[in-house]
């Protein structure tokens, strides 16, 4: 095993940056300081890729494949797996499966990003059903910098739920070349189920207060907790349990600041959940709450939800290392699996299956109302992306008629309005892909404060279950006299950022094949938008391991 593989790889990767850097600026584009259109190959040479300078799709794209969102070439995705840095490099791993529709079983599919826009795959990182206890499932990978395994300082390490014949147990591989391809430990399971039917899905974090590794782990209606000096042996310490959001699933636990005030931190318990019973779908919960190195004690026993739409799921969090650390606890990134157990195999995406991912949120924990609370805001990266922006202000919307608005000159779009409060209106709605009869809805309640999601007209909605049909929402107030509403819209997915992300609903929409218009409505009186803007974004193509860009 080569414990010196992090010099020759930062030997590697600081050349091929420098390449780029120098190839890049030779044509006046500072592609690779802001994290653009260049993607890294597993070669010591930089790959060069095409720009993303379109704000069309190729006319030989699927007509679903969305125009900035991951997703596979082909085949089956589904959870994220948390990315991770090396040497300016993000690492991002997702569940994948080459058999769908008719085999089983995931692995661990890899690509990388220098700003988590623009991306370039690698293949398959961990092949499932390669040491007899099953296929590779939902875990996370860390970087151990300090060898507590005995792999060599700055080995990568992964460890995953594998499931053969039901049972679910948790096993460590091991990667010497960078996270590029691991190697089975040769002593798993690490750990052996206990006899539950659920027990899957752990999360790895460092506990630098009391200097041990730290795991979340799913198990049915309970997250466990439990500590390692090693990422081999670990012990029980406690459990949080849950009797009324379903199956929990893909936990999480993390340090915040509160306001950026490093001086008051919570710990933050997150999880898949069902809200069925709370007037919700599946979707992620978390609790803010104190750690004492054996327990967790939420602050309230409600949990608070992280995206009100249908399709957030599987979520993963994960800091920059490159911050210090006052930064590294005042925000993080996240990002979830934009799709929904209930309808995720009768979705029309006939050449690749599963969704895709959400575009990645910065994530902070800021006092609202007197709580802490998760706000969430796209990335700035994204801001890249944008092209020339259609603005106007101080547009009244009457109750007359549906008002056209400018029209969306590309596949995926980005559309910010600013809602007054002296608006007589009960309700506004904008319709956004619409054409041929179908439409979906982004709206905010002016009389209750609410703001919706609705897709029933859209082109699949009658072919999709019921709850595809259900109108999404959430309270959210205005703020200062306005709400402003944030919305990315592409090929296949709108998400909303309400508030500078106070709240943020995001969810599947399928327009009818070419129809990409968009207006505005308002009922029960006259509207008054002090902000109007939209701006197309560019295509972010996906560089393929054999050099296609689909």
């Amino acid at each position: 095993m080569n414990n010196n593989f992090i010099l020759t790889s930062a030997s590697r990767w600081s050349l091929a940056i420098c390449m780029l850097v120098a190839l890049f600026n030779s044509g006046g584009s500072s592609a690779v300081e802001f994290g653009s259109e260049a993607a890294i190959s597993s070669s010591p040479l930089p790959l060069l890729t095409e720009k993303s300078s379109k704000y069309q799709r190729p006319t030989n794209w699927a007509r679903y494949r969305p125009a900035m969102h991951l997703t596979p070439e082909k085949h089956w995705m589904n959870d994220p797996q948390r990315p991770i840095m090396i040497d300016g490099i993000w690492h991002y791993y997702y569940l994948y499966n080459a058999d769908y529709p008719i085999g089983n079983g995931t692995e661990w599919y890899h690509a990388t990003s220098v700003d988590l826009v623009h991306w370039q795959d690698h293949g398959v990182a961990i092949d499932k059903y390669k040491n007899g206890l099953g296929d590779i499932e939902t875990g996370s990978a860390v970087i151990d910098i300090n060898n507590t395994a005995g792999f060599g300082p700055g080995a990568v390490i992964a460890i995953m739920t594998q499931q053969h014949e039901g049972v679910q147990r948790q096993s460590l591989f091991v990667s010497t070349d960078g996270g590029y391809r691991f190697k089975a430990y040769q002593d798993n399971p690490i750990m052996d189920n206990p006899g539950s039917q659920h027990w899957r899905d752990p999360k790895i974090v460092w506990d630098d207060t009391r200097n041990e590794w730290l795991m979340v782990l799913a198990e049915g209606h309970k997250i466990g907790f439990y500590t390692s000096p090693d990422l081999k042996h670990w012990k029980y310490q406690s459990g949080f349990k849950r009797s009324d959001l379903g199956i929990l699933e893909c936990p999480d636990l993390f340090r915040m600041s509160v306001n950026g005030d490093t001086a008051t931190t919570r710990w933050v318990l997150v999880t898949g959940a069902n809200g069925f019973k709370k007037g919700m779908t599946t979707g992620t919960v978390y609790w803010t709450g104190e750690w004492d190195g054996e327990h967790f004690t939420a602050d309230r026993d409600e949990p608070q939800w992280l995206d009100f739409g249908a399709d957030f799921y599987a979520t993963v969090t994960w800091d920059d290392p490159r911050n210090n650390d006052a930064e590294r606890l005042t925000s993080r990134y996240a990002i979830g699996w934009l799709n929904n157990w209930a309808y995720a195999t009768k979705l029309p995406t006939d050449d690749w299956h599963g969704g895709a991912n959400s575009v990645v949120r910065r994530i902070m924990l800021q006092s609202v109302d007197g709580k802490p609370q998760l706000v969430s805001q796209p990335i700035n990266a994204i801001n890249k992306l944008e092209g020339s922006t259609v603005a106007r202000s101080n547009i009244r919307v009457t109750e007359a008629s549906k008002t056209t608005l400018p029209q969306p000159p590309s596949d995926a779009y980005r559309l910010r309005v600013k809602i007054n409060a002296d608006s007589d209106a009960k309700e506004v709605r904008f319709r956004l892909k619409e054409g041929k009869k179908h439409f979906s809805i982004v709206g905010y309640n002016l009389a209750n404060d609410t703001v919706f999601i609705q897709r029933d007209s859209d082109a699949i909605a009658n072919a999709m279950p019921k709850v595809y049909r259900e109108v999404r929402k959430s309270p959210v107030q205005m703020r200062d006299g306005f709400v402003m509403l944030d919305i990315i819209v592409d090929t296949t997915s709108i998400e909303v950022f309400v508030n500078n992300g106070e709240v943020v609903l995001s969810n599947l929409v399928f327009g009818a094949p070419g129809a990409n218009g968009l207006s505005v409505e308002s009922i029960g009186g006259n509207t008054e938008l002090s902000l109007f803007e939209l701006a197309p974004l560019k295509v972010a193509p996906i560089i393929r391991s054999k050099g296609n860009t689909r």
